[in-house]
């Protein structure tokens, strides 16, 4: 890799990093360990590939999502490991109200199956369309839909705050997840 290369990835990484490993953080369903591992997989993977890549943080998002699905599919037989303590977000300016209702969300959103976080956390924190969330999780648009309309079902009957339907999506951009785009 030549020196500018090598500098343009170092400047991605250390701008891009935070927002890429709470990304990771979200898919992992709050295991921050594999999510540093997820993160730095994804990192090794464009690094390698860094002179031909055309949008950087696009690819490693990319790179995110389809190594997190082969691990869910490498490891169906084991149970889901959940965090007893949701890691802390720094700097937030919330009311008690939101950081209580953020924080009934994480805890909401680990005990989703992993295919219900992923779709929640493409749809509502990516903002990603159906069919490219389908064409991410290997899966049909009807199940993305299907996924997402009782993965916020679940979020409702467990975090009840979030309200009627049409309520938890906007809520679940607002309170749970950094708007998309933000730099962190």
């Amino acid at each position: 890799m030549k020196a500018s290369s090598h500098d343009e990835f170092r400047e991605f990484v250390a701008m891009r990093s935070t927002a890429l490993l709470r990304l990771a953080v979200l898919l992992t369903g709050g295991d921050r360990h594999a999510a540093e591992d997820l993160l730095q997989i994804a990192l090794m993977k464009a690094y390698g590939r860094w002179a031909s890549i055309e949008q950087p943080e696009a690819y490693v998002r990319q790179v995110l999502y389809r190594q997190q699905v082969n691990r869910w599919r490498l490891r169906r037989h084991r149970a889901e490991t959940t965090v007893p303590v949701l890691p802390e977000s720094g700097g937030d300016t919330d009311t008690g109200s939101d950081s209580e209702l953020r924080i009934a969300l994480w805890a909401a959103l680990g005990r989703l199956t992993k295919r219900q976080r992923a779709v929640v956390v493409l749809r509502y924190f990516e903002d990603l369309p159906e069919g490219e969330v389908a064409s991410l999780l290997g899966c049909p648009v009807g199940t993305v839909r299907s996924t997402a309309y009782r993965s916020l079902a679940k979020l409702r009957v467990l975090v009840p705050e979030l309200g009627p339907a049409g309520l938890a999506e906007e809520q679940a951009r607002q309170l749970s997840l950094t708007p998309k785009g933000a730099q962190g």
